[in-house]
């Protein structure tokens, strides 16, 4: 079969390389494993965001599980942190989110989480994919059968978890929200005005296939719009799981997660509740971030492009804060994983106990130009010993020198090398990434 857990589970095209096939076995697989960890009857949860093919997985998964002598329980459409969080406070033996985040609706993946709320490590999934290449998952019969159960009041446990985890008083202040039309859509609004806010839905109507079109956090100019629109206070921009929040200012400026990151870690570090001083982000983080935490004094912990990364080494060195620039942040205090909501909440609460609005704490860090450009259809596997194009890397590092940076590095899926460059303006960016891109296609084009 080959490994099909990627870095964030397993994500594809729905019904060609996500088949209801593959559900049931990943479903039979899961529920063996948990079998020889020793459940006599563990229970699973469940959700989904609502793009359509959803429906077909998330039977295709109870098929697999409750064959297996698992039981299934339901908790329909939640948030991927959502999943994380209920299958922790619940204890059940395993939790599940069929999702593709911020894919379009034709995608759809699977995310599997333990008791304990964190994604599956990589043994464990290897663990997974041995059974779905053998015959030694189990079978039982009669009443060792699993079954399908419901949890109707699931959603209201993770919206009281969220509300409870606040303490400032919103009311005053007018947030529009863009939910992607995806599992945020009720469920974000209703947090926001728990907590006080007055709140403007935009694309917060979900069909089964409008989910992620053109809308969300990957389009952050629509929140930005929007915000002006309505003359509010800020904006919020949630993805398709909810697990990631790109915000906008009152005056339609973009606020991602590099600066939501910094303006929670400024505000953590004078409070002294950042853990170890410290917090972890990606190689693609702004170089603006970097210099903003070394005013502060804070160390910054890179990591492999990845929320994964991120929450490894956050939990290698004790960290409570860490994040990327996609705005998928995490608070491990409170959350397992990345929580677009929460992140959220923890945002206005610092523009409410500040005083200061998104446009006045932004000013925590200055973005230097960032330039990116995928480099397609070369062999990415010869970059490491391509010796003429690193050459023209350090040609450019040097002249760029604390001005600026450059990060190349190939695609993990596709044959793409990604070239990315950060100067202070953007031509100087702009030039150091023509000519290591003009490098790539010069020696490494297929």
């Amino acid at each position: 079969m080959g490994r099909i857990f990627g870095t964030d589970g397993i994500r594809g095209k729905a019904n060609v390389d996500l088949t209801p096939e593959l559900a049931i076995s990943v479903g039979r697989a899961l529920g063996t494993v948990l079998h020889e960890g020793g459940s006599k009857r563990p229970t699973v949860l469940i959700g989904r965001d609502p793009r359509w093919s959803g429906e077909m997985l998330d039977a295709a998964l109870i098929a697999g599980l409750t064959s297996a002598g698992a039981d299934a329980v339901s908790v329909s459409v939640v948030p991927t942190p959502a999943v994380a969080y209920l299958t922790k406070r619940s204890a059940a033996a395993a939790g599940v989110m069929i999702s593709a985040s911020h894919n379009p609706v034709g995608d759809n993946g699977i995310k599997i989480f333990g008791p304990d709320g964190y994604k599956l490590s990589d043994e464990e999934e290897e663990r997974l994919e041995e059974l779905m290449d053998s015959d030694a998952a189990r079978r039982p019969t009669g009443t060792g059968v699993g079954r399908r159960l419901r949890d109707p009041a699931a959603v209201s446990r993770y919206i009281e978890h969220i509300v409870g985890l606040a303490h400032v008083d919103l009311t005053g202040l007018r947030v529009v929200v863009d939910g992607a039309n995806g599992a945020a859509s009720s469920i974000a609004p209703q947090v926001y005005r728990q907590l006080g806010a007055e709140v403007i839905t935009i694309h917060c109507t979900p069909d089964g296939e409008n989910i992620n079109a053109a809308c969300g956090s990957t389009y952050p100019d629509v929140i930005a719009q929007a915000v002006l629109a309505h003359d509010a206070d800020a904006g919020i921009s949630h993805d398709g799981d909810a697990d990631r929040l790109i915000a906008a200012t009152h005056e339609g400026a973009e606020i991602d997660g590099d600066v939501i990151l910094a303006v929670l870690a400024r505000q953590m570090h004078h409070q002294g509740t950042l853990a170890e001083n410290a917090v972890a982000t990606t190689v693609m983080t702004n170089l603006g971030f970097k210099r903003a935490m070394a005013g502060l004094g804070v160390e910054v912990v890179e990591t492999a492009v990845g929320d994964r990364y991120v929450l490894e080494a956050m939990r290698e060195r004790g960290l409570n804060l860490g994040g990327e620039q996609s705005g998928h942040l995490i608070a491990l205090d409170h959350a397992t994983t990345g929580d677009g909501i929460l992140s959220a909440v923890q945002l206005l609460s610092v523009v409410r106990s500040t005083g200061a609005s998104l446009k006045e704490l932004a000013t925590v860090m200055t973005r230097l130009p960032q330039v990116l450009v995928n480099v397609r259809g070369v062999d990415r596997a010869g970059l490491p010993d391509a010796d003429a194009i690193w050459e023209v890397v350090r040609s450019e590092e040097e002249r760029l020198g604390d001005g600026g940076r450059v990060l190349l590095r190939p695609s993990g899926t596709e044959p793409i090398v990604r070239v990315m460059a950060e100067a202070e303006t953007e031509d100087d960016a702009q030039r150091a990434v023509d000519v290591i891109a003009d490098a790539v296609r010069d020696h490494l084009t297929v």
